[in-house]
């Protein structure tokens, strides 16, 4: 079977996810995460995109990021990977892969659903059992974005920055948003979209996605709900469903 496509667009935001091999461990020590993390921000820089929203989990990272240009999504993934896999085969005395492939990823409508990507991303921690509150986990954008704290990384997007006046006034108003219950039928499309590769939004923006690429791209599939056991045990061990 043909691989899916995936796509990026300028200025058009992107959920990205990318986990490890058989769903092992891919960060094992603060020092490799500061590594990844100096590693992205490098190569966003090279290759232009905005790194909007992260976390890192112990075996899967999620992005949401906007390129400036088409195709900088992949290349700005490829730099850090040709940089962190051979650092953490050497630091651990391990040898062969270490993430599961191609990574996932789907664009985004930023008017409908970026805010709660960001959400989705930055409460995985929660999610997974973890943390009691997101920013209880070290590693993730939410120091930078709910609390104002410094991150080289982050780029805000302007429906973030629209929240807002000033930044005090953009943090209160996400942490609010943070601290609701993330709705069910949006967070289904959120997944189905990131499972099937295809733009999350409404209709009249996936007409333009198609448009400006030329093709088809189909719409994502609503999957039966997976089933509860399943999803506490995946999360409980620190790996989103999706």
């Amino acid at each position: 079977m043909p691989r899916k496509p995936r796509f990026d667009l300028p200025d058009i935001p992107v959920h990205v996810v990318q986990r490890g091999n058989n769903r092992q461990p891919v960060f094992f020590d603060d020092a490799g995460r500061r590594a990844y993390l100096a590693w992205l921000d490098e190569a966003a820089g090279r290759y232009g995109c905005a790194v909007h929203a992260y976390v890192l989990m112990t075996n899967h990272v999620h992005l949401l990021m906007t390129p400036g240009r088409a195709g900088a999504v992949g290349r700005t993934l490829q730099y850090v990977g040709r940089r962190y896999v051979p650092y953490v085969n050497r630091v651990t005395d391990r040898t062969g892969t270490l993430w599961e492939g191609r990574y996932r990823a789907n664009l985004v409508e930023a008017e409908r659903y970026l805010l709660l990507c960001h959400r989705y991303i930055e409460s995985n921690p929660v999610r997974a059992g973890l943390v009691a509150d997101p920013s209880d986990h070290p590693w993730s954008s939410v120091h930078a974005n709910a609390l104002g704290h410094k991150d080289p990384l982050v780029r805000p997007h302007p429906t973030y920055l629209a929240l807002g006046r000033g930044p005090k006034t953009r943090q209160r108003a996400y942490r609010a948003l943070l601290a609701e219950v993330l709705p069910d039928a949006p967070v289904d499309d959120l997944r189905a979209a990131l499972h099937s590769g295809t733009p999350l939004g409404g209709v009249a923006f996936r007409d333009r996605i198609e448009s400006a690429l030329r093709r088809p791209i189909g719409q994502a599939r609503r999957g039966r709900p997976r089933r509860p056991v399943q999803a506490e045990l995946d999360e409980t061990n620190g790996f989103d469903p999706n």
